[in-house]
């Protein structure tokens, strides 16, 4: 008898019509949401407070090309309906983060714009982030829940990625009481890369963003001599799909558009290059090599060996400072000066490099020129210390 009706049941489900897949069309633009309860009103408020922070912090590059280009960005993938609203930040932070809170206002850490590859990559994480806007991710979270204390979904990519010392600054972890779930997570994901479908990016630059977050990831464990572990699913209390699993879906779901488009490579080097030296300085204090010399190569391959890298790469062996690191250094200080980039930082660090490699002399010839440069450097006391006052 169980059999029976077993077999009933299946054929029912077999003859059952299937669902209608999810439309990929946009949803029609709504203007930004405006608060109605007191939890609302309050959640406006503290974000109205956080904009403000934005506004007068120290980090805030107020760059107007930069920022004119970030907005372009923005507005040629969601429309500009949708991006008129928007109020962009761009902070001088060197770490891995985007966050957009419910009254319009987006920041943009600087740490992420060195980490992109092209105005596509760009795209996808700027759709992202407007998707949690548009879809409300903020509200609801709230409503949920009245307070947090973790980073959001871009920040959990790197872990450890950096220790950026934010802690005399109020916007430290700003971004960070707009957190997600796993579900908005993958909701902003898919609606994001609706956005990029019908933008003139192709959609798979989604997919890339993590893959390249993923192998910095590796160098850096690389570096540190340490093992790191990829699970690709995430478990039962993970707040937040895993990287892998990011990676995966959302180049399943760009193959299945098939869209095509111009990454846009070479224009968004050129559009960040004239920041390029300070995100490339920020990026090698943080005493990563693994991580860095990633960047660096991946960069690189793009623009090609460029000055700017050129020198970046020669600090970061200087930097780790062991003897065969110095002859690097060297080197590369040397490359970076053939190539007609004889900076004051170029003839600083070649001198020092070469007075630390034992050639004092040759080391003072190049601290001098630095010195002549800069008579009123903060460090020329010190410099002057390695430079001979007569013959040696």
């Amino acid at each position: 008898m169980w059999l029976k009706r077993f077999s009933v049941v299946l054929a029912a489900l077999v003859a059952a019509p299937t669902v209608a897949a999810e439309p990929e069309t946009l949803p029609p633009y709504v203007p930004a949401y405006e608060p109605t309860t007191v939890d609302e009103r309050g959640l406006w408020s503290q974000a109205d407070e956080l904009e403000l922070l934005y506004k007068r912090s120290e980090h805030l590059i107020d760059d107007e090309e930069l920022n004119a280009f970030v907005r372009r960005i923005l507005c040629s993938t969601v429309g500009n309906d949708r991006c008129d609203g928007v109020r962009i930040y761009i902070l001088n932070i060197p770490a891995f983060n985007a966050s957009m809170m419910p009254n319009g206002a987006m920041a943009i850490w600087s740490g992420l714009l060195l980490r992109l590859r092209s105005e596509a990559n760009l795209a996808s994480v700027l759709a992202h982030e407007f998707a949690h806007f548009e879809l409300r991710h903020s509200l609801q979270g709230f409503k949920n829940r009245r307070s947090t204390s973790d980073l959001l979904a871009w920040t959990v990519v790197l872990g450890n990625a950096a220790v950026v010392d934010t802690r005399n600054s109020q916007i430290s972890l700003v971004g960070s009481i707009f957190r997600f779930n796993r579900d908005m997570e993958r909701q902003g994901d898919l609606l994001a890369l609706k956005y990029l479908r019908q933008s003139p990016y192709p959609s798979r630059a989604s997919s890339q963003v993590w893959q390249y977050l993923m192998e910095e990831a590796d160098a850096r464990a690389a570096g540190r001599k340490i093992r790191r572990k990829d699970r690709y699913r995430a478990g039962f209390f993970d707040t937040h799909p895993t990287s892998l699993d990011r990676a995966d879906y959302l180049l399943e779901k760009s193959m299945e558009y098939g869209d095509i488009g111009n990454a846009e490579q070479s224009a968004y080097f050129e559009a960040i290059r004239p920041w390029l030296p300070k995100l490339l300085a920020d990026q090698v204090r943080l005493n990563d090599f693994g991580g860095t010399e990633y960047l660096l190569g991946n960069i690189a391959g793009v623009t090609g060996w460029i000055p700017e890298l050129v020198l970046a790469r020669a600090e970061l062996f200087a930097s780790r400072g062991k003897p065969r690191d110095l002859i690097t250094a060297t080197t590369l200080y040397l490359d970076a000066i053939d190539k007609g980039h004889e900076t004051s930082e170029v003839l600083r660090g070649l001198g020092l490099s070469l007075v630390k490699s034992g050639r004092r002399k040759e080391g003072a010839e190049y601290l001098e020129r630095y010195l002549a440069q800069n008579p009123d450097a903060p460090d020329a006391a010190i410099i002057r210390m390695y430079v001979p006052n007569g013959d040696e």
